[in-house]
C-alpha cells in the first residue's frame, strides 16, 4: 500500500514540526514490520511544504499504524501545527532502494 500525504505546516513552527516527525518516523520504523518505508522531505521553494511518501505491506498495516501510541502522539502534538493535509492513494509502478540510512 502506498500513501503520500501533502502537508503545510505553520512556517513559525516548522523546526518544532520536524523533530516530532523525526521521532514519529524513527518509532514507526523500529517498531512496526508493515511500515516498510517513510520518507518526508521539504519543498526546495517551499519549506514549509513537506511531502511524505509512505509504503507499508498491505492496508491492515497501514490501519495498525494510525492506532500506534506513537502516531496518536504525533497527531496530537502536530495538530495546530499542520495548516493543510491532504492525503494521495497511489499504486506502486516500480519501486526501489538501496540499504541505507540517510539522515540529513
Amino acid at each position: 500500500m502506498v500513501r503520500i500525504a501533502e502537508l503545510e505546516i505553520d512556517p513559525v513552527q516548522l523546526e518544532a514540526y520536524k523533530d516530532a516527525l523525526r521521532e514519529e518516523i524513527e518509532a514507526s520504523i523500529r517498531l512496526e514490520p508493515g511500515v516498510l518505508t517513510l520518507y518526508a522531505v521539504a519543498l526546495r521553494e517551499n519549506p514549509a511544504q513537506i511531502r511524505i511518501f509512505e509504503t507499508y505491506a498491505d492496508v491492515n498495516a497501514y490501519k495498525t499504524h494510525l492506532e500506534t501510541p506513537h502516531f496518536k502522539k504525533y497527531k496530537a502534538a502536530t495538530q495546530t501545527m499542520v495548516r493543510s493535509l491532504k492525503l494521495v492513494a497511489a499504486d506502486p509502478v516500480l519501486l526501489g532502494a538501496k540499504s541505507s540510512d540517510f539522515r540529513r
